[in-house]
């Protein structure tokens, strides 16, 4: 015959059972930042040089539209970069 656990213990085994694989995730991401921080001005370099956004995309894993939008904020914060002068 086996016991039954009261909802006490349901929530304590798991809870149990999130922590190890959680703080795996939690390491991991904070090294897929270190990363990403670490990728954002290359991309961006590349972009500059006209990488196409396909082939960042497929050498990074980072995804078209973050690609394109960290390239757009670098060119807004350099002047006279990806804007002409008119006038």
């Amino acid at each position: 015959m086996t016991q039954e656990s009261t909802p006490a213990e349901l929530r304590a085994a798991a809870d149990e059972a999130l922590r190890k694989p959680g703080a795996r995730r939690q390491k991991i991401r904070k090294q897929l930042d270190e990363v990403e921080a670490e990728l954002r001005p290359l991309i961006v370099r590349a972009r500059l040089m006209e990488v196409p956004v396909r082939r960042v995309t497929a050498l990074t894993g980072i995804a078209p539209g973050t690609v394109q939008k960290w390239a757009r904020e670098a060119a807004r914060k350099t002047p006279g970069k990806g804007a002409e002068k008119t006038g």
